[in-house]
């Protein structure tokens, strides 16, 4: 199991034989690896790696200790892999869009948008009370049956935060690789808003 981290940039779609099909443009950052945790001294297996900045020109490589100005990175992710995916990379190594390449299928994952406030019938498509003059409670949520225990229970369907969890799309095509843009075109939608960081597993 490989990684990348890329960022959201747009929808478009594209003619393949006599359809349109709409696809997702993913902008694949420039990362490095910075470190790794193994199974001897954490007790897991990953890799952790930097986000190299839109500044990340202006990086200094330091020859007495190999380090990187903490100011040219964006934010730190770590991913679980096996002893074998670490084997094949270094410290300080650049993973970009080349990883990529005789791949036809990915994986992506990341949280969808958040939509606002709910009520508990646009949440959990609730039915609802009658909504004729007789009635009272078109849209209420009625009871929440905390009689016993006196607290509301963890898995209580109500009114909350519409959507904003993670998502994972399986087996999403990969239909073409830019690698002077580092740009990627999957198929279909991606979860997400534009600009946000998506996590491809392949």
């Amino acid at each position: 199991m490989a990684w990348i981290i890329a960022t959201k940039l747009e929808m478009t779609r594209i003619v393949k034989g006599d359809v349109f099909v709409p696809i997702t443009l993913l902008k694949v950052m420039d990362l490095r690896v910075v470190w790794f945790r193994t199974l001897e001294n954490d007790w897991y297996s990953a890799i952790i790696i930097w986000i190299l900045d839109k500044k990340a020109d202006s990086v200094v490589l330091k020859e007495w200790k190999k380090t990187l100005a903490v100011n040219a990175f964006s934010s730190i992710k770590e991913f679980p892999v096996s002893d074998e995916e670490i084997s094949k990379y270094n410290v300080w190594d650049v993973v970009g869009v080349s990883c990529l390449n005789g791949i036809s299928e990915v994986r992506i994952e990341w949280y969808s948008k958040w939509k606002g406030f709910a009520w508990a019938m646009k949440k959990h498509n609730f039915h609802g009370w009658p909504g004729s003059h007789g009635s009272k409670f078109h849209r209420a949520l009625w009871s929440i049956w905390t009689r016993k225990p006196r607290r509301t229970r963890k898995w209580k369907k109500m009114h909350w935060h519409m959507w904003d969890v993670k998502v994972s799309l399986s087996k999403v095509s990969l239909e073409l690789i830019n690698k002077d843009l580092s740009v990627i075109w999957v198929r279909w939608g991606v979860p997400g808003w534009r600009n946000s960081l998506v996590n491809i597993i392949f």
